[in-house]
């Protein structure tokens, strides 16, 4: 799905891409070439804007949905898949890493002990749960995946 602030992303990277290729043209290219409208002139500006464009977009890409809010477990129901509810609490599978946000670029903050109970704070982001643990007495907080996470009366 399209979003205004996608949308807006879009439009922002193939205009700069097309200032870019204006001013790229008019420093690298004869001047005989622009002296009136010609395919060459069209196709010249319409692959330097499609490829800067496409250019522009992954190396700054698209702005991130914010995680959603999950408020009960009739949602869950609804789904059919498990997200991860507030409040409710998992057992950690294996050595978890606890990262500052979703995904594996992410930084890690700690490793997050097997067998650890964790809570769900209801903050998910794809496959990616934000979660309370305590590990050595101190309480954190960090996002986790959830492949890693088993339901507590598992």
């Amino acid at each position: 799905m399209v979003t205004w602030t996608h949308a807006a992303a879009y439009v922002l990277a193939f205009g700069a891409a097309l200032v870019l290729t204006l001013c790229l043209c008019a420093w690298l290219t004869p001047r005989a070439w622009w002296r009136r409208p010609n395919a060459r002139a069209l196709g010249v500006l319409g692959v330097g804007t499609a490829a800067g464009g496409t250019l522009l977009l992954a190396m700054f890409g698209t702005p991130a949905p914010a995680p959603q809010l999950v408020q009960s477990a009739q949602a869950k129901e609804v789904a059919g898949i498990d997200v991860p509810v507030a409040g409710a609490r998992y057992r950690v599978h294996d050595a978890l890493n606890l990262r500052v946000a979703g995904g594996v670029g992410a930084e890690r903050l700690l490793v997050v002990p097997a067998g650890t109970r964790v809570e769900a704070t209801g903050l998910r982001d794809g496959d990616w749960w934000q979660v309370r643990a305590t590990v050595a007495g101190k309480e954190i907080e960090g996002w986790a995946s959830s492949l890693w996470l088993r339901r507590a009366d598992e």
